[in-house]
Order: C-alpha cells, then structure tokens, then sequence
C-alpha cells in the first residue's frame, strides 16, 4: 500500500505544485543571496576604499606639510609597530622610481617591478594588484603631488574572507533550504487540494450509489470553496430531483391501479357480453374517457413533480394581471352562467408581475374551476389583485360549500379529496399542482375556509 503511495506520488497534482514552489522559494533564494552577496561586497569595498583614501589623504598632507623625512618618519613608525590594519604605501617620482615602501611581511607575494612597469598618471587612479596565488589582491589608490606619486593601498584578503564564509554559509544552506521548499509545498499543496480530494471521495461514494455525500465547506472564499458550494448544491438538488422520481413512480403506480382495473373491466365486459354493436360502442366510448383520464393524471402528476423538484421550466415575462384573470373567468363564463354562479373581477388595471404566463393561468384555472363546481347555485366567485408590501397577493374566493378546518393541511396531497368533494368528478391532483407551481415561482398559497360559508385560497407572489 504504501509502496503505491510513494509510485503514485510525483503523477499528484500536489507533488507537482510542490515541485514548483520548491523552484520558484530556490529561484528566490538564490536571488536574494546573489542581491545580500553584492550589497555586502559593495559594503565591504566601501569600506575598504573609504579607509585607504583617509589614510592617502593624512600622508599627502603630511608631505605637502612637512615634506619627504616627516613622510618617511610616520612609514617607520607604522612598521616598527606593525599595525593591524597595515596599509601598503609607496613614494616614486616622475619617472616612477620607488623612493621608499611599505609593505607589510605578509604581503610579500605581490611584485614591486609591477608597480614600477606602471607609467605616470596626471589624475586620482584606482587599480587593484593581483597577488600570486592567491583570490586577493592590493587595492592602491595612486595621487600624484607635484613631483611626486604617493600609493596608498590596503589588501582586500579581509573582505575575500568575509564575502568566501558567505558563501560557503549560502552553500551549507541550500539542501535544509531544498527540504524545507519541498516540505512547504507538499505541505501547502496538500491543504489546498483538501477539497479536491474531498469531491473525490464523494464522486467514489456517489459511484456506490451514495446520492447523500457531500464535502464539508472549507469556507475559504475562493474558488475550490465555491467549487465545492456548487457541487453540494447540484447534488442536493439532483438527490431531490431523484427522490421526486421515485415519489412520482409510486404514485403514478398507486394511481393508476383503479383507472386500469377500471379500463380492464370495461375492456372485458365488451368481450364476454354477446355481440351488440351499440354496447360495443359504449364500452369503446367509456375506455376512451378512462383512458384521458389517466393521461390527464400522468400529465399533472409529472407537472407537479417537475414543479416540486425545480426541473419546471419557466418563461418569465411582464404579465397584465388584470388582463389575465379576465381570460381565465372568461373560460368558466358558460359553466357559472349553467349553475347560475356569478363571476367577479377586482384587480386594479396595470397592475402586472413577472411570471410564466402559462403557469399562472393553470393555477388560476384550478383554483376558478374548484370555486364553480363547489358554489351552489344563486352564489359568487370573486377574484381579486392588489399589492401587499413587496408582493402581490391574488385572492380566489367563494361562497360554496367550505372545507372542513381538520381537511385543510391534508388538501395540498396529490389525490386527496374531501368528504364533501367527492360527489364532483377530479383527479385529486388540482390543488397539488397549485402548491408546486406557486412554490416555483418562489411565492407561497394560503387557505382560509367555513363549513357552509365558502373558502379563500390567497396566492402571494414577488412583486
């Protein structure tokens, strides 16, 4: 197992993103090494530069002033008490003849025929000798003073020293420095692909038909979090879409049961009975109406589902609300004049919303036909539109038979029907599909009813 891990390991993404923190923390390391080396050494040159051109500048004086013996004075004395930071210093004429030198014992690799090959310059020059075999050399300043070439120099082995045990500092370094880029990055890549990891495991446990897994929010607010948001979101909403197929299926297969015996029986009665050509007829005539029925309850009971699962598919426009409960009383004009019903409109003109225009008339549809067929003759139906704060509130309100405060929660279930309504043809599934269709418009439907009095069913939908 573990062997795996280790095969598997430089194939991971998070390997890779360690790889390449650990070059981009070595790329900078070096980087500001190479910076930390040449500001050092720059330092250092500073330094070294700044103390030779003092010390030039005490002998020059000090010959301008009191001429070659005084020079040549403070030279013994500097070599007789041989100090620690020993300068070379030299005097030469015009033709660069060495009149006198000092040049500290150990420093006796550097060659005098050199400086002497030197020609005379009129100004200030820098040059650096080199000694032999060795990484260090002489940093000289040379300053011509009328008839003379005064040298000041001071070896630069101290700063070659400093700037060699920086290095070899930097060299020491680098493998703890490529062990702890590596770690990091293993480390950091690790935790930020936790998410990933996490999807995976869950995309392995939904293979295994575990609909329910999710991964935990690592509510970092960037994008593996949003990515992780919209996977438990799809997964939710696919388990919900799921589960309303199941739903559906055990009703449609609950549902079905009666109208197919029922179609059945009539199917068989036609066979077994003599031939009679009008009886015949009639039995077609009866499975045809049982079988609009069952297509019209298939119809309604996969609307409802697709409503309840968030599959409906909804056309969202302006709609005229006044305009639209005219059309939808305008339907049931005939049947309410039939049963002696009196229809009623109280919707404000202009006042509109955005809805699917389809859907609202179906809902309104269900609720008019419901409010018909429970109104005894002599009553009204009255349907109403106004604006309640930040929704429009859509009454369907009649004077019929009522419904009893104990079947009021159970009214919303596919297929229920009162004890009061089931002397009226209906599938049981009208009022559901009202519920699911409001639900998806994000709005919500309330019912108020007395026995004998009439019901009002309220539609509350954003404005």
């Amino acid at each position: 197992m573990f062997s795996k891990t280790i095969k598997k390991l430089p194939k991971t993404v998070g390997f890779r993103l360690a790889l390449w923190y650990m070059a981009v923390f070595i790329v900078s390391v070096v980087l500001l090494f190479t910076l930390g080396y040449l500001l050092l050494s720059n330092s250092l040159r500073k330094q070294d530069r700044l103390a030779v051109q003092i010390k030039s500048k005490e002998l020059s004086e000090l010959l301008q002033t009191e001429g070659v013996e005084a020079l040549e004075r403070e030279v013994r004395m500097t070599r007789k008490f041989k100090r620690p930071d020993a300068f070379f210093i030299r005097l030469a004429g015009r033709d660069n003849r060495t009149f006198f030198l000092l040049l500290p014992y150990q420093w006796a690799e550097f060659d005098i025929k050199d400086w002497e090959a030197r020609s005379w310059r009129a100004e200030e020059t820098w040059f650096v000798l080199p000694a032999k075999d060795r990484n260090y050399g002489l940093e000289i300043v040379s300053i011509p003073l009328d008839d003379y070439l005064l040298q000041v120099g001071k070896s630069t082995e101290e700063r070659q020293k400093v700037l060699l045990s920086f290095r070899k500092l930097f060299s020491v370094g680098v493998a703890p420095l490529l062990l702890f880029g590596l770690g990091t990055g293993l480390f950091l890549g690790r935790r930020a692909l936790r998410p990933v990891r996490q999807l995976t495991q869950a995309f392995r446990a939904i293979a295994d038909g575990r609909l329910d897994a999710r991964v935990t929010d690592p509510k970092s607010g960037d994008e593996l979090a949003e990515l992780v948001q919209l996977f438990n979101r799809m997964m939710t909403r696919i388990e919900i879409l799921i589960a309303g197929m199941h739903a559906t299926l055990d009703n449609v297969a609950h549902d079905l049961r009666t109208p197919m015996t029922r179609l059945r029986g009539i199917a068989e009665m036609a066979l077994n009975a003599r031939p009679d050509l009008e009886k015949s007829r009639e039995a077609l005539a009866d499975a045809l109406e049982e079988s609009e029925r069952i297509l019209a309850m298939l119809n309604t009971l996969m609307d409802i589902s697709e409503a309840e699962t968030g599959a409906m598919k909804l056309e969202f426009q302006f709609v005229d609300l006044s305009r639209l409960v005219r059309e939808v009383l305008d339907l049931y004009e005939f049947t309410a004049e039939e049963k002696n019903v009196r229809l009623d409109a109280q919707v404000a003109q202009g006042l509109g919303l955005q809805v699917d225009p389809i859907r609202l008339r179906q809902v309104l549809a269900n609720l008019v036909d419901n409010a018909v067929k429970y109104t005894n003759p002599g009553g009204g139906v009255t349907v109403r539109g106004r604006v309640e704060g930040n929704e429009i509130a859509i009454e369907v309100e009649d004077t019929g038979i009522g419904i009893a405060s104990a079947e009021i929660p159970k009214i919303w279930e596919r297929l229920y029907r009162g004890d009061q309504s089931r002397s009226q043809k209906g599938l049981g599934l009208g009022l559901s599909l009202v519920k699911a269709v409001v639900n998806a418009h994000q709005g919500r439907v309330e019912v108020t009813s007395e026995l004998g009095k009439g019901s009002c069913f309220r539609i509350y939908l954003p404005q």
